[in-house]
């Protein structure tokens, strides 16, 4: 059987331990710098750039056996660089491994990882909601079932890192890697985060956090590009979801981010890689490089003179493995070390936690063997159902007027418009195997059996006239089809028009890493075809499809409902379409900012008091429709809030609520706690989520939803730079979206200026007692 991250006995821990020594001391220079790189085999080098630069950093293809002669620490994407029929690949992994084993002076098997973010990154595995998703529903639990689904499938295929989950906090939907982050909200990220990690490693597959840190606040959203944000942001709201990773879930690996912050790289700043992560937080797992991030020192940074000096600053910083190949960590780094450049004591100490990882997973056993057998289905139906419910919980209805849901929409005439409409592609973020490699094999089918919403929508309403026409597309900016759009609208009793992105890498779409946008208007002539349907009269429902919010006031104004769906995976359409008709109830909630204007980013909920409108510019901020939004076919009400009237600063806060289903479906409610500083020594935002529960109620149904918020999650940096939860009073709110209050309460926290230890609980504890 595949290797598992294990609770060891202490017999196995000792035994381990001492063959880790033994290793150490036997090794040679050679062998050990093997064990801290990578391989990555069977590149598409004439079209297939799936990271950044590649085509200039990947050099000549090599031979397995030629390239791991000594050893090897990572085999590279093996499932997930072509399309290969995954048992086939298999028993060719299986082989590479026993050839470690058998021909290698030490024996020591590689760790094999792959992509897994919105599912598995390989040919025919099942594709989920992208990250955005995850946030709009509000519901971590279904995302650790998903992660174990996707870690069990990893497992089967002898695979055992997982490069996800992405941790990067949202602070410009311009950035083209929003698709691959769960919200806007550091504390959601954290929770949602966490529980990725939890369910991936419950299956025995490390999760590998990205991109630590500061990725997403790259200037003007552009990727890679610098990050100018002081330590206070970093501290007190982009590290936060990492140091619940690490802490709380127990993550076995870090992957660098690809960002300078204030000028210096993260591949080369042992305060964070070292300082942060290790001194402070305890962490014990693998540091991995971001693919080609070490060379990037040279070649992007200029930071470094050449690759050795490259390699010098990054092992001494903390990055333990260079990822994809061994550009820099192999010949560069020897150079180094055998001329007294940098002491060996350091390659040791990045390899003794290799090895430490190896052993967890069972690698460095004597009777570790690589065989693995059986069938393999990598979409099967647990793996498909998850996705379906994923999909469905993670729809956001943004407005309706009373026009949803359709019922069976028997008899009505309907046209479905929109280069959306009939796209499997339409369905897919970046980090799918359908959209990061396939489009370099336009040969080979998806493999999975994916409808588009157009084929959804006749499925769900057999006895409506269903008729279609595509308008434009994504971002032609063809308006041939305008017309023809407009006149099927004006002769029909509904209009569904299906708009968004595609996703896609370096600018071969418009929403994924290297899309970035200089403004959120609507990609190509979308506008212009929502605005020829709707000029028609005819009732409009409007499906988003994107990896970001777009600014779409007309739309939101206009339309007899709109509906946001972030990339919702191969279950996606059947989910948007029974959101149509009701045999859904929308439960979404909106995990970033719907933007009012098309410039008008950067912006965050979490901003300070000065971050809002006022008389001082003739500029509002202000969204249109704020974080947490999102609206139900049944209604909701709130009763007898109560908090605590005072609480140590080094202690926690409750509070709790009743909410009611007042209305005639069963529906889900996200009930948020919000908390704000009422004065501080440092501004703070405005509010900031401290707690949420999705709260499943039928009609008439009642629960009292209880929060026990943690007086740590107020803490700040202090004008001392150091992390402190100050006395005062907090306002402590239940709110149905940051903008929504429905209640607020005043709690004074009293004692002494806490200072954060790291001992201090992180998370909210939530109940939900229903009856009440």
């Amino acid at each position: 059987m595949p290797a598992r991250v294990e609770q060891p006995t202490s017999e196995t821990t000792e035994r381990r331990a001492r063959r880790i020594a033994d290793l150490l001391a036997d090794m040679s220079l050679d062998e050990k710098l093997a064990q801290l790189v990578g391989v990555w085999l069977n590149v598409n080098r004439e079209e297939g750039v799936v990271a950044p630069l590649q085509d200039s950093m990947q050099g000549e293809e090599v031979q397995f056996e030629a390239f791991a002669g000594h050893g090897l620490g990572q085999i590279t994407r093996h499932y997930g660089t072509r399309p290969v029929d995954p048992e086939w690949a298999r028993e060719v992994l299986t082989a590479r491994q026993r050839w470690l084993r058998d021909n290698t002076r030490l024996g020591i098997p590689a760790l094999a990882h792959e992509e897994c973010l919105a599912g598995l990154a390989a040919w025919r595995a099942t594709v989920y909601p992208v990250p955005p998703a995850w946030g709009a529903s509000f519901d971590p639990d279904l995302v650790e079932r998903m992660a174990g689904r996707i870690g069990a499938s990893m497992r089967a295929l002898g695979v055992h890192q997982g490069l996800a989950p992405v941790l990067d906090v949202i602070r410009d939907q311009r950035w083209g890697r929003v698709e691959e982050c769960v919200s806007e909200d550091p504390y959601e990220v954290a929770t949602i985060g966490a529980a990725y990690v939890r369910g991936l490693q419950s299956a025995g597959v490390i999760a590998t956090l990205k991109h630590f840190v500061g990725y997403s606040n790259s200037r003007a959203g552009r990727n890679l590009a610098p990050v100018h944000a002081g330590a206070r942001e970093v501290a007190d709201t982009l590290l936060f979801p990492f140091e619940v990773a690490v802490r709380d879930a127990g993550a076995g690996s870090v992957m660098n981010s690809y960002a300078e912050i204030d000028g210096i790289p993260i591949a080369a700043d042992a305060h964070y890689l070292t300082g942060v992560l290790r001194d402070d937080w305890g962490f014990d797992g693998t540091v991995v490089a971001d693919y080609f991030a070490i060379a990037f020192l040279h070649t992007l940074h200029a930071v470094a003179a050449d690759a050795e000096d490259a390699a010098v600053q990054a092992l001494t910083a903390g990055i333990d493995v260079e990822l994809p190949n061994g550009v820099t960590y192999l010949e560069p780094l020897k150079r180094a070390v055998t001329t007294g450049r940098i002491d060996e004591s350091l390659v040791d100490r990045a390899l003794r936690r290799v090895l430490t990882q190896k052993a967890r997973l069972g690698l460095l056993d004597d009777d570790y063997e690589p065989a693995l057998g059986g069938p393999v289905d990598l979409d099967d139906p647990a793996s498909r159902d998850l996705a379906r419910r994923l999909a469905e919980e993670s729809i956001v209805l943004l407005t309706n007027d009373g026009v949803l849901p359709l019922g069976d929409a028997a008899g009505t005439s309907i046209v479905v418009v929109g280069p959306n409409a009939d796209s499997v592609a339409a369905l897919f973020g970046c980090y799918s195997f359908v959209q990061h490699v396939l489009p370099h094999f336009p040969e080979v089918e998806t493999g999975l059996a994916a409808p588009t919403v157009l084929e959804a929508l006749r499925a769900e309403f057999p006895d409506a006239a269903i008729r279609a026409e595509r308008g434009t597309g994504v971002d032609d900016g063809d308006r041939t089809g305008i017309a023809a759009a407009a006149r099927l609208a004006a002769g029909s009793d509904l209009a569904i028009l299906v708009l968004g992105d595609r996703s896609g890498l370096f600018g071969r779409g418009t929403s994924g890493e290297g899309c970035d946008v200089e403004t959120l208007e609507l990609p190509g002539a979308q506008r212009e075809l929502a605005e020829a349907v709707l000029a028609t009269g005819t009732p409009t429902v409007v499906v988003l499809m994107t990896g970001r919010g777009y600014a779409v006031p007309g739309l939101l104004r206009d339309a007899a409902a709109v509906v946001q769906a972030y990339f919702p995976g191969e279950e996606g359409a059947g989910a948007i379409a029974r959101v149509l008709s009701g045999a859904v109830n929308p439960s979404g909630r909106l995990p970033m900012s719907l933007p009012r204007s098309p410039a008008g980013q950067p912006y965050s909920y979490l901003h300070p008091k000065l971050g809002g409108a006022g008389s001082v510019s003739n500029i509002d901020p202000a969204p249109a429709l704020p974080f947490g939004h999102g609206l139900s076919y049944t209604s909701f009400a709130y009763e007898d809030m109560s908090a605590d009237v005072t609480a140590p600063t080094g202690g926690s806060i409750h509070c709790s609520v009743t909410v009611r289903n007042t209305g005639e479906r069963p529906g889900a409610e996200v009930v948020q706690v919000y908390a704000a500083d009422r004065i501080a020594s440092v501004t703070r935002p405005v509010a900031q989520l401290a707690g949420y529960a999705r709260v499943e109620l039928d009609p008439g149904e009642s629960a009292r939803v209880g929060f026990d918020v943690p007086a740590r999650l107020l803490a700040f940096t202090g004008r001392e730079g150091r992390r402190v939860v100050e006395p005062g009073e907090v306002g402590v709110s239940i709110r149905r979206s940051v903008a929504d209050v429905v209640a607020e309460r005043t709690v004074t926290l009293t004692g002494p200026v806490h200072e954060i230890t790291g001992a201090e609980r992180r998370l909210t504890t939530v109940s939900v007692e229903k009856g009440h």
